[in-house]
């Protein structure tokens, strides 16, 4: 039989021996182990949790008295935590560059705070990361231990792979090269990016610390063994710690990167709806949004967001994906300014989503593995799925049933501008592309509850329930 430790555990969270998260009633728990004990009561009793708490910085959490709960196995926990919930678990290689900073910016601002209260971070994995309420938070409670005078930051390297290098790369090269996370799970290596990293950086004292003479560093003498000796024999007082986190602090807030000359990130401004048409579309999923009730929605090929704020606006928690990195930059760069709540967008190609990743294929989720989600959204999707990319209409259904308990969808028929546009490079080779071709492949996942043509257009928008 196997461990209840094993069953219901987080699989994601077994490298670390303080503790590890597991499933309880539906909702992640946190247990500590006796290991993390001294350094889980200094970061409790010294301020700081309370203080990180109230900053909007750290997760909170309750307490639970660990004989209320099933025997969790070999290891007895000294504390068993419910953290606040995180509706939606997304990756850093799905963030946008604003993104990817700010949770940058925040783990650097925690190993400030930390100083003040005498902890330090012991890792800086961007994986701690989560988006809620609209803004990053730190989610691993776990990762705070007390600070030992001289001793250099042991997460220091691992800052540099999770998140500068990503960074700089995105900015200086490609935004979308913060997929090489999907690659590097563990972190982009130096001596990897570096060298992609254009000559002008050599001339920014932080890229060349941080970056480039650290790359240089870890090739010469690796990551481990000769160097990591040498790493803790340093004896680095606080100010000069404090010091390299702010010299890490100005380095990311002075890479930028402003999402402009994609193809889809002006759509909006550039479509055949009238406004007429435009408000009607609206109303009509609004109105439909309403009927479902859903507890989450996901938005697919959501662009700005202008259509998953329907339901995001309702207080709904909203996964906005699109592939397009500009769309969801400017996204998460409203919701910022807006201050708005119940909204995330990632950048996702649901014509390659995310995978199963990680050790024996357990440690990040698949997209699917993720939902499904009450009520998902594709509008102005289909086309692009079953023209651009040749993926059949019964496919598309079928996967759209694996991630949909309910389903608003929209047919844009070839006669749009939209799809002759797909189709002026290329020859029509989609006899089955028919109104009466997609109700045919899309019922045979679904059960059509509602059917409306938008007013002064010719596509059509459907409400499915999955089967």
């Amino acid at each position: 039989m196997n461990d209840p430790s094993d069953r219901d555990r987080v699989e994601g969270s077994f490298r670390d021996p303080s503790g590890f998260l597991f499933y309880h009633d539906g909702l992640v728990h946190r247990q500590v182990n006796p290991s993390f004990q001294a350094d889980y009561d200094q970061m409790m009793q010294s301020g700081f949790f309370e203080a990180a708490v109230s900053d909007g910085l750290l997760i909170s959490h309750e307490e639970i008295e660990p004989s209320e709960l099933p025997d969790r196995g070999a290891i007895a926990a000294y504390k068993v935590l419910l953290p606040e919930q995180i509706p939606f678990v997304s990756y850093p290689f799905e963030w946008s560059f604003s993104q990817l900073q700010d949770a940058a910016l925040l783990t650097l601002k925690l190993q400030l705070r930390a100083l003040e209260f005498g902890l330090s971070l012991k890792d800086a994995s961007a994986y701690n990361v989560q988006f809620l309420g609209g803004r990053p938070v730190f989610i691993d409670t776990l990762s705070f231990e007390a600070y030992a005078e001289g001793r250099p930051w042991v997460a220091y390297q691992q800052f540099c792979t999770h998140f500068l290098a990503p960074l700089a790369l995105m900015a200086y090269r490609h935004p979308e090269l913060n997929k090489l996370l999907r690659i590097y799970i563990d972190g982009i290596p130096l001596e990897v990016a570096a060298p992609l990293l254009p000559t002008r950086t050599r001339l920014r004292p932080a890229l060349l610390a941080h970056l480039h003479l650290h790359a240089r560093a870890v090739d010469r003498y690796g990551e481990g063994g000769e160097t990591a000796k040498r790493a803790r024999k340093v004896s680095v007082a606080k100010n000069a710690l404090i010091g390299l986190v702010r010299s890490l602090e100005s380095a990311t807030r002075r890479l930028s990167w402003k999402p402009e000359g994609t193809e889809w990130a002006e759509y909006y401004d550039d479509t055949n709806y009238s406004q007429d048409a435009h408000e009607q579309k609206k109303a009509l999923v609004a109105q439909w949004v309403e009927e479902v009730d859903p507890a989450s929605v996901w938005d697919l090929g959501a662009n700005t967001g202008l259509f998953s704020r329907l339901a995001a606006d309702r207080g709904i928690p909203t996964v906005a994906f699109d592939a397009d990195v500009s769309a969801v930059e400017k996204n998460y760069c409203e919701i910022r300014e807006r201050g708005e709540t119940g909204l995330l967008p990632l950048v996702m190609d649901l014509t390659n989503p995310t995978t199963n990743l990680g050790w024996d294929g357990t440690e990040r989720m698949s997209l699917g593995a993720r939902g499904p989600a009450d009520l998902v959204m594709a509008l102005a999707l289909v086309h692009h799925l079953a023209i651009g990319n040749n993926v059949p209409l019964d496919r598309v259904a079928q996967a759209f049933r694996r991630l949909a308990r309910s389903l608003i969808v929209e047919f844009v028929p070839k006669s749009d501008s939209q799809v002759q546009r797909l189709l002026a490079s290329r020859e029509d080779i989609f006899p089955d592309y028919t109104e009466e071709g997609f109700e045919r492949a899309f019922q045979l996942h679904f059960t059509q509850r509602s059917r409306t043509r938008i007013p002064g257009t010719e596509r059509t928008l459907y409400l499915f329930d999955s089967r």
